[in-house]
């Protein structure tokens, strides 16, 4: 309507390398992947394209649907997804997001990889779910020889290819895990769907999976109990002889969060699987499938914490309030500046871990022990932290934050995700005790890791202190797991940063996070900071 001029509107956040962010380059410097820079930055032009965000919100906007079966009265237990998925996961399986890095013989592919999914994730979340999972799928399926070498080189392929069809014959596999059901949640040993084997070495599964995200992949590992106790299985949609194995979807969830993926319940009815591993020892099996999606977890938190900040700083430098520009206002920067902080903590820990993957996957013993109990420890804590630095980033664009145009609502949406999944909070903060007291070791490697910045931040070697106090009393442990886990997270945090990090950021972090000038809401940073410092960290250069 002609009656007012649209003025003080803040431009669409396009047309930059959104891979142009110290904390990620860094990272690869750091790993020895300088090699893979290009490419990064190849990905990072098209998550920073109007073309890739369209796809994003195209993706979203129309949800998979269910078809249950065909004209004709037949199962065909099929998902549609609307074109713009398939073309996302066709460039995340293109860049090697999936499970390329276990076939990849160049230095640290598995760094490569976190940087490289911490780029493209911002575009969208949903089909990240399958690409994780097929990643994290491979070393448990090396439990079964004869598997693994049939379908490795097809997990590993760089080809999407989304039609159902016996897997050998395609070019590319995706994959997927079925373990949650309706009395167990978390518990998965309460599992109670049953395996039964036949003569010719094939099992027949019986069962309802509570939640089974992205049903359209090639094959799943599900938990059963077989008759040697609960033990993980082979699944494929489609058998070798070309017929649907029974796969039955009951529903797709109406869940919180993205809308692109679908997840579903599904009936296993006298379903073939081939068993993966030995009978009775289903967790074993798929814990290292686990492990490496709970790092996708942490990594997925850490891509929202910066995606969140970088959009309330483009807004920020583009809209004026009460006279001036908002990132010229004092409180305004102090928010944003400790936005940058937080995101900045979160992806230096998230990418050292994948850095720690490559050196455990290649037989580095102390590289595990670390890895297993920093992994436990940066789940519960960066994921916890997601929902709440999404609302932030949300408010510092107002009531333009709140409508769905400005995809903020989508972040805040996703964010308590990534805590809920592959265990939520209580989940992961016991899993630490118990990997300390599985493997005594592993504290001692924890605290001689965050001791390498000793002497360097008075606030770090007083955090440091104070935590090794909290493991003197092991009878109330349980009760204070949070507290202990949180701070392990946050001494962790510093100490990287204090090594590795922008000075000014390290410096926030350590004040706000470990000392005294901790504040209970983002924005209370202490005065003397260099907030011009760190707020440019995640500025976007447009143009």
């Amino acid at each position: 309507m002609p009656t007012h001029s649209v003025t003080n509107q803040v431009p669409p956040l396009v047309g930059y390398d959104a891979a142009d962010q110290p904390v990620v380059l860094e990272a690869l410097r750091r790993g020895g992947a300088e090699h893979a820079l290009t490419e990064l930055h190849e990905v990072g032009r098209l998550a920073g394209s109007a073309h890739a965000q369209e796809l994003g919100d195209l993706a979203e906007e129309h949800q998979p649907v269910l078809h249950t079966h065909d004209r004709y009265g037949h199962r065909v237990d099929e998902v549609r997804y609307d074109p713009s998925y398939h073309e996302l996961m066709r460039h995340a399986v293109g860049f090697g997001l999936h499970g390329a890095p276990w076939a990849d013989t160049r230095p640290a592919p598995h760094l490569v990889r976190a940087a490289k999914m911490s780029v493209w994730g911002q575009v969208d979340a949903g089909h990240g779910c399958p690409i994780s999972m097929t990643y994290a799928v491979v070393p448990a399926l090396r439990a079964n020889p004869e598997l693994a070498a049939r379908y490795e080189p097809l997990l590993t392929s760089r080809v999407y290819d989304p039609v159902l069809a016996p897997p050998e014959g395609k070019a590319g596999l995706i994959a997927g895990m079925s373990m949650t059901e309706k009395q167990g949640g978390s518990d998965v040993r309460a599992n109670t769907t049953t395996a039964v084997g036949r003569p010719d070495g094939t099992y027949r599964i019986t069962g309802h999976k509570w939640f089974t995200s992205a049903p359209m992949s090639d094959f799943f590992l599900v938990l059963a109990q077989a008759p040697g106790g609960l033990s993980c299985f082979f699944v494929p949609r489609v058998l070798p002889d070309g017929t649907r194995n029974p796969f039955h979807l009951q529903r797709l969830k109406n869940k919180l969060g993205n809308h692109s993926n679908a997840s579903s319940e599904v009936e296993y009815d006298d379903t073939v699987g081939w068993l993966v591993g030995e009978e009775g020892r289903g967790v074993p099996t798929i814990i290292e499938m686990v492990n490496l999606t709970r790092l996708d977890c942490t990594l997925g938190s850490a891509t929202a914490m910066r995606t969140g900040a970088t959009a309330a700083i483009h807004h920020a430098l583009h809209r004026r309030a009460f006279g001036a520009s908002l990132a010229d206002q004092p409180l305004m920067r102090n928010v944003l500046a400790d936005l940058v902080i937080e995101a900045e903590g979160a992806s230096t820990v998230a990418l050292w871990l994948a850095e720690l993957t490559d050196r455990a996957v290649t037989g580095d013993a102390e590289a595990d022990l670390l890895r297993r109990i920093s992994l436990a420890v940066s789940k519960y804590y960066v994921c916890k932290r997601g929902p709440i630095h999404a609302a932030e980033a949300l408010e510092c664009l107002g009531g333009n934050g709140y409508v769905e145009d400005s995809r903020m609502p989508r972040l805040y949406r996703e964010a308590p995700l990534m805590s809920v999944w592959e265990g939520s909070g209580n989940v992961a903060a016991l899993d630490t005790l118990r990997a300390m007291a599985k493997q005594p070791a592993a504290l001692g490697a924890f605290l001689d890791e965050v001791k390498l910045a000793a002497g360097a931040d008075a606030e770090l070697d007083a955090a440091i202190t104070r935590l090794e106090g909290q493991f003197g009393d092991f009878e109330t442990a349980q009760h204070r797991a949070r507290r202990i886990v949180g701070d392990m997270a946050l001494v962790l945090q510093g100490s990287l940063l204090v090594r590795f990090g922008h000075p000014a950021v390290a410096d926030g972090f350590t004040r706000t996070r470990l000392g005294r000038d901790r504040g209970d809401v983002f924005g209370t940073l202490p005065v003397g900071l260099d907030t011009g410092a760190i707020i440019d960290r995640l500025t976007p250069k447009i143009g």
